[in-house]
């Protein structure tokens, strides 16, 4: 019941912060994902302190006014007191409090304040909650909001709007929930703000496939190891992943070309604990300029577990000739797509990362599950067919599940999720075809998209991981199977056929014959009939 009125009043408190935008014209706005998910991050970090401060210092546990604690505190209390705060805690001074604002909203110029704070808080914990660059430029926390307010006499009003929608709600009931709190939250948090997704990104990964992925990759029992995704989006694929196997097990890296998909992990990363993997998070092009290198800086990082949703079809014509170069043969074994004639967004990007993850992944143990289009597992030539060939060559193949249609709101290509398992070296693999589970449902009221039940969820997971065969939905093969059918891995090609035979007497086949015959005798006679009538009416037409 608490999580419930918990969730009930974040959420309100979201939609409130979106009504004041609103309110002020920055509704639907560029601006507005910026304004929303700082605000949001600013409220989660002043609230998590707070927490963190209860359980450190007794005299703070039942604290009715903890703000006006801390100012009674001595300067050498207090930084005593922020020393001892966890490390994934955001570092305050006493003036960075929601309620210090609250209690000088009057102020004139407010704006000012407000975004002074933000910056102060962003510089003060650079270090830690920071993303890079390519180049190594640290990304900050927060940058100023008011400014987004065309009308300058209004920016301090919008200020003030926004404070008193923060402190009519605290978040420190929620910080005892988890990953699934956390991510049915962001999930509320970005819905208005994943459909414009950049370069090489997509925002956001429905989770019921992050969980079918999670299960089936991590056995139990799992410790420090590394997750990697190329084209990270939103962080869905990791966070779920990285959940399985155990925050404190693991360190996320990741590389997005979108500066908003990296905003957005970010905070992602915050909600759910994992804030030491922010130092690993990088904005910039992961096809032309990898950051995650090894440790002799010599070659690129090799990973444990690596899982992508990568963009499909891309217009990467700028860059095309460069990566078919020679710097980059090693990488892009199978080749670079063509640059189409007509439309060069038709480029098929997402082999390019497929080749990516192949070479990133630790060369004995490394596993991934990609998300890729349906027509890959069957292309009968190009590089889609080199992929598969390597894979199966290397003995690398786990298996493949086909999804539901639209069972990504974004786009109507069918996908496919592909497993790859350095060590299933002799082993079967499990190939299934799920593509008739599910129900539609709209989104935005128009778009479709197909929810798998839990229920089917977890009749996939069990399937997958047992190597169970289900007549018409899951088969287990072998390598050499997979190379007699021309290296395809589609289910379907290798379900058995079945015929079904019915035993009938002779009496009983002749009466079925003779049925059939007069059904047939019937049906010609209503033809010639129709034919005739046809006839007659073209000649009354002719001769009108």
């Amino acid at each position: 019941m608490i999580t419930e009125v918990v969730m009930a009043k974040t959420k309100a408190m979201i939609d409130d912060l979106k009504t004041v935008c609103a309110n002020y014209g920055l509704g639907n706005a560029s601006s507005e994902y910026k304004i929303i998910t700082e605000v949001f991050l600013y409220k989660f970090l002043n609230d998590k302190f707070l927490y963190e401060a209860r359980g450190i210092e007794e005299s703070l546990k039942n604290s009715k006014n903890i703000e006006a604690d801390f100012a009674a505190m001595s300067d050498s209390e207090y930084e005593l007191l922020l020393a001892s705060l966890p490390p994934a805690t955001a570092q305050l001074k006493r003036e960075h409090f929601i309620s210090f604002l609250f209690n000088n909203k009057n102020r004139d110029k407010f704006n000012e304040l407000f975004d002074e704070t933000l910056i102060d808080i962003a510089n003060f914990n650079i270090d830690v909650f920071s993303v890079k660059t390519g180049s190594e430029d640290k990304i900050r926390l927060f940058d100023s909001i008011s400014n987004f307010v065309t009308e300058t006499n209004k920016r301090a009003d919008f200020c003030r709007a926004i404070i008193d929608k923060l402190v009519a709600f605290s978040f420190e009931e929620a910080f005892s929930q988890k990953y699934d709190f956390f991510a049915a939250v962001f999930e509320y948090l970005i819905k208005d703000y994943n459909k414009d997704f950049g370069k090489y990104a997509e925002y956001y990964t429905p989770h019921s496939i992050a969980n079918i992925i999670a299960r089936i990759m991590i056995p139990d029992g799992v410790q420090n190891v590394n997750i990697y995704d190329p084209a990270a989006g939103s962080g869905t694929l990791v966070l779920s992943l990285a959940h399985e196997i155990g925050e404190e097990n693991c360190a996320i890296y990741t590389q997005d070309i979108s500066q908003k998909s990296n905003e957005f992990l970010r905070l992602n990363l915050i909600l759910n604990n994992l804030v030491h993997s922010l130092g690993h998070v990088v904005h910039g092009d992961t096809l032309l300029e990898p950051q995650h290198l090894n440790k002799q800086k010599n070659g690129l990082m090799e990973f444990d577990y690596i899982v992508s949703n990568p963009p499909f079809n891309v217009d990467f014509s700028e860059n095309r000739d460069t990566l078919a170069g020679e710097k980059y043969s090693d990488r892009f074994w199978a080749g670079v797509p063509n640059v189409p004639n007509k439309d060069k967004d038709k480029m098929a990007i997402y082999q390019m990362f497929l080749q990516h993850i192949i070479y990133s992944l630790k060369k004995d143990t490394g596993k991934a599950a990609v998300v890729v289009p349906t027509g890959f597992l069957t292309a009968g030539t190009g590089i889609p067919k080199k992929i598969r060939e390597y894979i199966v060559n290397e003995r690398m193949l786990r298996g493949v599940i086909s999804m539901p249609s639209n069972i990504f709101a974004t786009t109507g290509t069918n996908v496919s999720i592909l497993f790859i398992d350095r060590e299933n070296r002799d082993g079967k693999v499990l190939l299934m075809d799920a593509s008739k589970l599910g129900h539609k449902e709209k989104v935005d009221g128009k778009n479709q998209r197909t929810v798998l039940e839990p229920s089917e969820i977890s009749d996939i997971i069990n399937t997958f991981n047992s190597a169970q065969e289900k007549d018409d939905f899951s088969v287990v093969v072998d390598y050499k199977q997979i190379e007699q059918k021309k290296m395809s891995f589609s289910a379907g090609q290798y379900f058995e056929v079945k015929i079904e035979y019915v035993e009938l007497t002779q009496e009983e086949f002749n009466t079925k014959m003779t049925a059939y015959a007069d059904t047939l005798k019937d049906l010609f006679a209503e033809g010639n009939k129709l034919q005739n009538e046809i006839l007659e009416q073209l000649k009354k037409v002719r001769y009108e």
